[in-house]
């Protein structure tokens, strides 16, 4: 890794695709995991170790939601600027890390409201970080032609930290106390600490050994599979038209001339100073990227959502306590975890806007239909499932669309400017953007439909839920992958 003389022991297992994608998987599980896994506790926290009064602990819980979704919104733009910037990613990787490990010792051991408000901000600053970096490294290992496939995994993997965690640690604490909350959550970094220390980027591997193949050497190599991702991109382009579609950043590799490709030029002199700066600003001009960036802004909402909701309403309606609350995850996760690697795959070979439009539509329904199920038996609990299983095949279509279609736009500007983005592209930046978006999201979440199921009721607030899906399809259909061929006839494009 550059701190020896000679080759890194085991360097082709520590730069094969398989052993970073892992890497990059329990990093972003260990963030979710962490945060979710602490939920639960912090109340006890305050009122047993801090002695903080009842009346004044919802406050300070809300002061911890804050500090952490303000510390990673701030703390995103700089990760994504200094990895643009350095010539690997490893190191700031590790250092998010050592952030989070940091977080969950003062969490262990904070005896004032202060230190545990700066333990939330690290946890913050360390999924800024574990967010931008990690997905940038996924890029720099799979290449755009495989993005949503491994997304489409990772994030089905990653589903079950943030969704049972808050669960499986109400349940430890309840049985073993936080000294056993906390033993999980050391393990789990011990683990990730672990896989980061070990990675070799594939870059820095190929300067021990030519062999070793990096995602631009693939479109010389005709045996890594490169002439049927051409193909499914030019079919791709041909569904499209000739509008910005999902494949127009990958047309400069099947052969289409520059002319075609104009959208993507910058006209570098009529940019302002500051934007070239950080040139990721002049990308959100386009309306493709910011409808990717509410694809996000919408994952990570309904995640959230259902993570605030579930245990809640499975007590209410059916008395559940939290470990049997937990047991209603399992719907939500399994067609997420199976289905994920599954749509990803078709987001690869036809775009993201179908995965995004018809994911969010199938949402619309699935969410109507929580509002069935009442207090009751056996019959009433197999109805919740079924409908809280309808919702996971909705989530598993919705996790890949947005960091391809945000991939292929950056992809687009940066293969036909790449004197004004810098040698490495700014990627890094892109997915400090994504990171931001895609924590409002988590923090909006609990926020909205806690406060709509109290003031409206269960049923309605997923009706209102339901609603905002519909207008994010709709958008996807409208400008994910470029505007549809239908409308594009309208307006005489």
């Amino acid at each position: 890794m550059g701190l020896f003389e000679g080759t890194p022991v085991f360097l082709r297992f520590r730069s094969s695709s398989l052993f970073i994608i892992s890497t990059v998987g329990i990093g972003l599980f260990t963030d979710l995991f962490l945060y979710g896994l602490l939920v639960p506790i912090l109340p006890f926290i305050l009122s047993d170790r801090l002695n903080v009064p009842q009346s004044s602990i919802q406050s300070y819980t809300s002061a911890f939601l804050a500090a952490y979704a303000g510390a990673s919104v701030f703390a995103s733009p700089p990760a994504g600027i200094i990895a643009d910037k350095l010539p690997a990613r490893q190191l700031p990787f590790l250092l998010g890390l050592t952030a989070l490990l940091a977080a969950t010792v003062l969490l262990y051991l904070g005896q004032t409201v202060g230190v545990l408000i700066l333990a939330r901000a690290l946890q913050g600053i360390s999924a800024a970080v574990v967010w931008t970096i990690g997905l940038a490294l996924l890029l720099d290992t799979v290449g755009s032609e495989k993005l949503g496939v491994t997304i489409g995994s990772i994030f089905g993997f990653i589903s079950i930290g943030e969704l049972a965690a808050p669960v499986l640690g109400g349940v430890v604490y309840d049985k073993a106390g936080y000294g056993a909350v906390f033993a999980m959550a050391f393990a789990m970094l011990a683990l990730d600490f672990i896989m980061r220390l070990m990675v070799v980027e594939k870059k820095t591997a190929k300067k021990y050994d030519s062999s070793i193949k990096i995602p631009g050497d693939l479109d010389q190599d005709p045996e890594d599979g490169n002439a049927e991702q051409e193909q499914t991109h030019g079919n791709a382009e041909d569904r499209e038209g000739g509008d910005a579609n999902e494949s127009d950043p990958l047309l400069s590799r099947n052969g289409k001339s520059s002319s075609e490709n104009s959208q993507w030029h910058i006209k570098a002199e009529r940019v302002p100073g500051w934007v070239k700066k950080l040139p990721i600003l002049y990308c959100l001009s386009s309306p493709r990227l910011l409808v990717a960036e509410l694809v996000a802004f919408m994952q990570a909402t309904l995640l959230s959502t259902f993570d605030a909701t579930i245990p809640t309403e499975a007590k209410s309606l059916f008395g559940f306590n939290s470990l049997s609350a937990g047991f209603l995850f399992a719907p939500l996760v399994l067609p997420y975890l199976l289905l994920g690697p599954v749509a990803g795959k078709l987001v690869d070979k036809y775009g993201p806007k179908y995965a995004a439009v018809i994911g969010f539509a199938w949402e619309v329904p699935a969410l109507i239909l929580l509002r069935i199920p009442s207090a009751g038996g056996k019959d009433q609990i197999i109805s919740f499932c079924i409908f809280v299983a309808l919702n996971g095949i909705g989530l598993a279509a919705i996790g890949p669309p947005s960091i391809v279609e945000a991939s292929y736009v950056a992809e687009g500007y940066f293969n036909h400017n790449k004197e004004f983005f810098g040698g490495e592209g700014p990627y890094a930046q892109l997915y400090a953007i994504n990171s931001m978006v895609f924590s409002a999201g988590l923090t909006l979440g609990p926020l909205l439909s806690g406060s709509l199921r109290d003031a409206i009721g269960y049923g309605n607030m997923n009706a209102i839920v339901a609603i905002m899906c519909l207008v994010t399809s709709i958008l996807s259909w409208l400008f994910i992958g470029g505007k549809p061929e239908i409308v594009r006839k309208r307006i005489g494009m």
